[in-house]
């Protein structure tokens, strides 16, 4: 007999052999029809493998992130079968589960293939699905699998299993198909049943461009046609909210070729929202007692050296800039924590001093790959809502959880109300990537948790998506569309302060270190107003909309009334612009609600005798005719920030 322990904690006796299926039959034959595979002491393994000795179980479903994954990659088997029915000869390459689908890279050969033939392979995927196949693991010997795979003619199958030990080789089978695989996989193909293929694209074998480019073909599959359709939609939608789209429709923000890649241009609209955002979030600093600085976009690389950031980057990073005297190397700035702890250093500083709270919105330059660019999401040149604070020891729980308080404000304001603190420490198996003591890491990661616990945060815990320098807090949020993004993250850092040597003078007059707290509630302002964007669809809040309002005026002869009313409105702090345009009030309209103006304001005859507006709401339409500070009060008690 061998015990399985359960999530719940209870511990279950089954003979030794048992399988996670048979497991989830004992418990119920309705788990039993949804079980994809099992997790068995932290790894993933097929519901039918024996279960020799003691270990902790966990069933996987489609609800379970590991049960998708499973799912996927069990589906990239299957369209890789429907391939090799299809097209005979063909090679294939790698097919993983990806974060929402699979794909698989196929050498054709001199056999032609595009996207048009992406119905005939579904519908035979669709005809194999249904005979039900099991998905068979069967462990081999090293010589075993370069034989099968020599007979085959598959060079890419024998590159990967050269780098493979013998005795870690399995192949999985289902159906007329076998491949080189670790598994795990569903049961059979018969709980695949929508599809989907996607995309295709260009892949160079093993991400080297010296050798041959494979055809990359992207797929989804599920349980039910139903989530399928939802997830086609889905797709549809989060088309319509891309802030690569929004942002030159809304003339938010642009990018040239000649400036460079991955350096964002923002126009005037654009700027105008960003400086909208940095003036609401300096506010909120100023009150909890930060003080403004700012630093260079450049940096000597002994800074970089001291702080650990270009024994790590530095290879990744833009090359150093030389100057005209001899061996003097500078960088464009990876990080601005840094150039803040030079700042502490430019005085003496007393216990009675802290904390001290630095905060500065800071360009940064990374050299991200050319293929990771995506929009304003993932760039070269970003400025980050930095801050640091400089505290003792016995102050560093209450700090942190004033930041946190301080990040869920900004959530508040801008609408982000579904969010999971992600708290990330370090990777106990592999310490080397990290800087500082043992001892340091466990106050650290003991503040973080603690603070979290203490405000009651949704959290989780990951492990090995610490900073290399400290753990921290990231901040999960859900857009309208349910997808997660890190926005938002404090760090408590012991090892900065050791490496600049950073002091204060203690109530015993003796020195000690600070500790160093490194926080950021947008993250990266390109990223956050991306994000912002895909999330409200570009309808912002209307005290950050960058036009709040524009005055239609009928015909030329209400411009002068339209300028009085525009006036008025200006020296409320109302912002907006008049449509001077000869054209029909209609295409006005419609132009005003392509642009997602909040509020039209219309004035005719009617309007000008009367000192009145006719106001529509983007989205809402007639709202009626009303007086001007009617309209201004309207505004005001929308304006929440």
């Amino acid at each position: 007999m061998i015990n399985l322990t359960l999530p719940d904690g209870s511990v279950r006796q089954y003979d030794k052999g048992i399988t996670a299926m048979q497991v989830a039959r004992s418990i119920s034959e309705g788990l039993a029809r949804n079980v994809l595979a099992a997790e068995i002491d932290s790894k993933v393994w097929d519901a039918s493998r024996p279960i020799e000795e003691d270990v902790k179980i966990r069933l996987l479903t489609w609800n379970d992130t590991e049960g998708k994954a499973t799912f996927w990659h069990s589906s990239a088997h299957l369209m890789a079968e429907a391939l090799e029915a299809l097209y005979p000869g063909v090679k294939l390459g790698i097919g993983p589960a990806i974060e929402t689908g699979f794909y698989y890279d196929v050498d054709f050969g001199d056999q032609p293939f595009s996207s048009d033939d992406f119905k005939k392979i579904e519908d035979k995927m669709a005809e194999l699905a249904k005979t039900k196949s099991e998905y068979i693991r069967k462990p081999v010997s090293k010589a075993d699998a370069i034989e099968y795979f020599t007979e085959k003619g598959d060079e890419y199958k024998l590159d990967l299993i050269k780098d493979l030990p013998d005795g870690s080789i399995t192949f999985y089978s289902q159906g007329n198909f076998t491949d080189l695989c670790r598994g795990p996989h569903i049961p059979n193909t018969s709980f695949i049943k929508a599809i989907k293929l996607m995309s295709v694209a260009g892949a160079y074998w093993r991400g080297d461009e010296t050798r041959k480019q494979l055809t990359r073909i992207y797929g989804v599959t599920y349980p039910k046609q139903s989530e399928l359709t939802d997830y086609l939609h889905f797709l549809e939608e989060a088309k319509k909210r891309d802030h690569r789209k929004l942002g030159k429709e809304l003339e938010l923000f642009a990018f040239s070729e000649k400036v460079g890649m991955g350096l964002p241009l923002w126009l005037p609209k654009g700027a105008a929202l960003r400086e909208k955002l940095v003036r609401f979030l300096q506010k909120a600093q100023e009150e909890a007692g930060y003080e403004q600085v700012i630093t260079p976009h450049i940096g000597h690389k002994n800074l970089y050296v001291t702080s650990g950031h270009y024994e790590k980057y530095g290879a990744d990073s833009f090359q150093p800039i030389k100057t005209p005297q001899e061996g003097e190397e500078f960088f464009l700035k990876p990080m601005n924590c840094p150039h803040h702890c030079e700042i502490y250093k430019t005085k003496p500083r007393s216990y009675k001093d802290l904390p001290v709270r630095f905060a500065e919105f800071g360009t940064v330059y990374r050299y991200e790959q050319s293929g990771e660019l995506h929009g304003l999401t993932r760039v070269r040149g970003f400025t980050q809502d930095d801050a640091h604070l400089f505290c003792r020891p016995d102050q560093v729980k209450e700090e942190f959880k004033k930041v946190i308080d301080l990040v869920l404000y900004v959530f508040k304001a801008l609408g982000f109300a579904d969010y999971t603190a992600q708290i990330s420490l370090r990777d106990p198996e592999n310490k080397t990537k990290y800087i500082g003591s043992d001892e340091n890491w466990l106050l650290a990661e003991a503040a973080i948790i603690e603070a979290a616990h203490e405000k009651g945060l949704p959290t989780v815990i990951e492990f090995g998506e610490a900073a290399f320098y400290g753990p921290k807090l990231d901040f999960m949020v859900k857009d309208a569309l349910g997808r997660k993004w890190q926005l938002g993250t404090i760090q408590v850092d012991y090892n900065l302060p050791e490496r600049f040597e950073l002091e204060y003078t203690g109530s015993d007059n003796q020195k000690h270190r600070p500790v160093m707290i490194h926080r950021a509630p947008f993250g990266s302002l390109e990223r956050f107003v991306a994000v912002l964007i895909e999330h409200c669809a570009g309808n912002f809040p209307l005290w950050l909309t960058p036009e709040q309002y524009s005055i239609l005026p009928i015909s030329e002869k209400y411009e002068e009334y339209a300028k009085k009313l525009s006036d008025a409105l200006k020296k409320s702090d109302i912002r907006g612009l008049i449509d001077l345009r000869d054209e029909k009030i209609g295409r006005k309209i419609r132009d005003a609600e392509v642009k997602k103006i909040p509020y039209m304001l219309i004035v005719g005859e009617k309007e000008a005798a009367e000192g009145t507006v006719s106001v529509r709401k983007h989205g809402e339409g007639d709202l009626g005719s009303m007086a001007i500070e009617d309209f201004k009060s309207l505004i005001e008690k929308e304006i929440t920030v």
